[in-house]
């Protein structure tokens, strides 16, 4: 009863040790757990800096920082991801454009751009989610309707760009945008304006706004992150393997427990002959088990026996030889060799306890050996009368 409480012990110590070992759940790399619908929301603000490239204009200077065509506005948008890596934008852009005809005509007008934005995430697309990531890199395109405030002429605009978030916090983020928008030629409300006469597809065809924004990002909703989900199959992988180490474990212990049983029923019983008052004892070899890699007696119950052979010797001026052993199978030889002279010292310094005479002990370092089974059988050391 008592070993197999210890076994219990030995098995919820390992378990314990395994537990704390695996604290990391394996994740999927590009799979995450489906949030609510209202998460993972944002708020953006910024400034932009645009330049108007209208239909009807003739002026060969196409430089969008001239004081006659570059002007600056503002921009706002509210979103919200789907899946890391897809979302919805709406986007509200107001611009003091300034339209350029030729050299000698050009002046400013106000417009505005609201429009629905398909958000692409290419950086959690290709490398997985990370929301510690400092960049990310997110096309997008969309569909919306575009104003001059005075006079109004709406018109649907079609929007593409490139938004770039740079991560301040786990809430805050900069933004820098590239954009470009497109609508049919009269969105300008400019006259006379001859869009029509060109083709749809030519670029004539359409009033144009290219442009850069600067701005922030604020993550507004509860819930802002993903959590990624567990790799299932790495999971059950790694369950078996702690299994396998607690089978293995398990076995030791059976092993041990069965080492112990074969020798109190494999025990020779000490013969003893009373003759003149003096002991007598058959010289059989006494082990002395250890742990593996150690030098350090495993169990003192092992020196019960060793006990008796140290007081026959001294009753009879006997000599002692001790062998040391470790198992071949781990360690270098050269380990091995120094590991088995320690543990036959170990056991020469108790027989000195037991009042051996030193001079009366012989040492032995045999190394590592295979020569009984289960080879931690091997770590041992042996106590005989020579």
């Amino acid at each position: 009863m008592r070993k197999l409480m210890i076994a219990l012990a030995f098995v919820g110590l390992s378990t314990s040790a395994i537990a704390q070992e695996t604290t990391e759940v394996p994740v999927r790399k590009y799979s995450v757990a489906t949030n609510s619908f209202w998460a993972n929301w944002y708020l953006s603000v910024g400034g932009n800096f645009n330049a108007s490239y209208t239909s009807e204009e003739n002026c060969s200077n196409k430089n969008p920082f001239s004081v006659d065509r570059g002007t600056f506005g503002f921009d706002v948008a509210i979103g919200k991801w789907f899946t890391p890596s897809i979302g919805l934008r709406t986007k509200f852009q107001g611009l003091w454009a300034k339209q350029v005809i030729d050299r000698d005509t050009h002046h400013s007008y106000k417009l505005w751009n609201v429009h629905e934005d398909v958000t692409f995430n290419l950086s959690n697309m290709i490398f997985g989610y990370n929301k510690n990531r400092v960049w990310n890199f997110i096309p997008y395109v969309g569909l919306g309707l575009t104003s001059t405030i005075d006079p109004s002429n709406l018109e649907f605009s079609y929007n593409f760009g490139i938004w770039n978030t740079f991560r301040i916090t786990d809430r805050w983020a900069a933004n820098f945008e590239v954009y470009a928008a497109f609508a049919e030629g009269n969105a300008d409300n400019a006259d006379p304006d001859n869009w029509n006469k060109h083709a749809k597809f030519t670029i004539r065809h359409w009033d144009k706004q290219v442009g850069v924004s600067v701005g922030v990002t604020y993550n507004f909703c509860k819930k802002y992150t993903w959590e990624k989900t567990p790799d299932v199959a790495a999971l059950m992988a790694m369950n078996q393997e702690q299994v396998d180490a607690l089978n293995n474990s398990l076995k030791e212990q059976q092993d041990e427990n069965a080492r112990l049983r074969d020798m109190l029923a494999n025990q020779k019983p000490v013969e003893t002959v009373v003759e003149r008052s003096e002991p007598q004892l058959v010289a059989t070899a006494q082990s002395v088990f250890f742990n593996i890699g150690s030098s350090k007696i495993a169990s003192r119950k092992d020196l019960v026996n060793v006990k008796e052979v140290a007081d026959y010797a001294k009753a009879n001026n006997k000599k002692i030889l001790v062998t040391g052993y470790a198992d071949s199978k781990t360690g270098s030889t050269q380990f091995n060799q120094q590991l088995s002279q320690k543990r036959a010292e170990a056991v020469a310094n108790e027989l000195v306890k037991m009042g051996v005479d030193r001079d009366n002990i012989v040492i032995e370092a045999k190394g590592g050996v295979n020569t009984i089974s289960p080879y931690s059988y091997n770590r041992r050391a042996t106590v005989q009368l020579m």
